[in-house]
């Protein structure tokens, strides 16, 4: 209990709230109708935006509300559409942040980007309950609508695709998808060829004096994180001793959250696509759900889980 906030027996009465002026009366003002105060707290809201901006324009909300467009007559569709397009722009905030913790990290500023890194935690928690939404269509609705999805899939998100080469999960055959358009396939290429976030943190250990191996610091980085000895060792030592690496060991933290919420997401999604489809074949040619149980094993940022069986 946060005795800061009580008063104790025997004190003076508080004082007056200092923002209530000094005339207020101690008992809160209760207007004769309600809808008085109602009325009168927008008289002095700007009505016309004829020469200044408004808040659709601030938030381009024409483009962005005129971009739905079923393809089939069904009512469900929209929910379908509306679901991966929020989606989408839930991940290209985790992008913008995830880019700016990897300067943050190159820099050695540590706590700007444990403020990047919860924000994206928090993103993932966003997309995890978006399931729930999706979760209320039935099999019989999607069914209705699939045959007008074509060949299109989430599996060719190429936002989704830059997520998981920036947090390690490198596949050169994933940029197959995307050849068609030169633009972005060359954006995902130069993703797949640069350090992953765990990456740029393990020369983070280097910098601060850990001894990781030559090999790992010139990892081939279109590969997959792979566990090393030497980058366990320091995590280990992070963990024994948190207070004399106290912003090592908030990072570690920060990113065992963050993997934590991104598997949540995943098992999130197999579990929808299960409710929903069962194990049909994916419409973009994977084997659906299997493909995705098969994604859950992927471990990230494995020193981190696996130090936690040693220490």
């Amino acid at each position: 209990m946060n005795s800061g906030h009580m008063q104790p027996p025997g004190d003076d009465a508080a004082p007056r709230c200092p923002f209530a002026g000094a005339h207020a009366p101690d008992a809160p003002h209760v207007p004769e109708a309600a809808g008085d105060d109602a009325q009168a707290g927008w008289h002095r809201a700007q009505l016309d935006f004829s020469q200044s901006m408004s808040y659709g324009d601030y938030l381009s909300l024409d483009p962005i509300l005129d971009a739905q467009h079923p393809r089939s007559p069904d009512h469900n569709e929209m929910l379908f559409i509306i679901q991966h397009q929020t989606s989408e722009l839930w991940m290209k905030l985790a992008l913008y942040e995830l880019r700016a913790a990897l300067a943050s990290i190159r820099d050695d500023a540590l706590p700007p980007a444990f403020k990047m890194l919860a924000r994206v935690s928090r993103v993932l928690e966003q997309l995890v309950q978006a399931w729930n939404v999706l979760a209320t269509m039935t099999p019989s609705e999607y069914s209705a609508m699939r045959p007008y999805l074509g060949a299109s899939s989430g599996f060719q998100s190429y936002q989704y695709r830059e997520l998981e080469f920036i947090l390690g999960n490198k596949n050169a055959q994933m940029l197959r998808p995307h050849a068609h358009r030169p633009a972005i396939h060359a954006h995902l290429e130069a993703s797949l060829q640069a350090p992953s976030l765990y990456d740029e943190v393990i020369r983070l250990l280097a910098r601060r004096g850990f001894p990781i191996a030559p090999e790992r610091l010139d990892a081939d980085w279109t590969q997959p994180t792979r566990h090393d000895r030497t980058v366990e060792a320091a995590w280990l030592a992070v963990y024994r001793e948190p207070n004399a690496h106290w912003e090592l060991y908030e990072m570690a933290e920060e990113l065992v959250d963050l993997e934590d919420a991104f598997r949540q997401w995943r098992f999130r999604h197999v579990t929808t696509v299960e409710r929903i489809i069962g194990f049909k074949q994916g419409t973009g040619g994977t084997s659906g759900a299997p493909y995705l149980r098969k994604m859950l094993d992927v471990v990230l940022f494995p020193e981190l889980w696996h130090v936690r069986t040693t220490l």
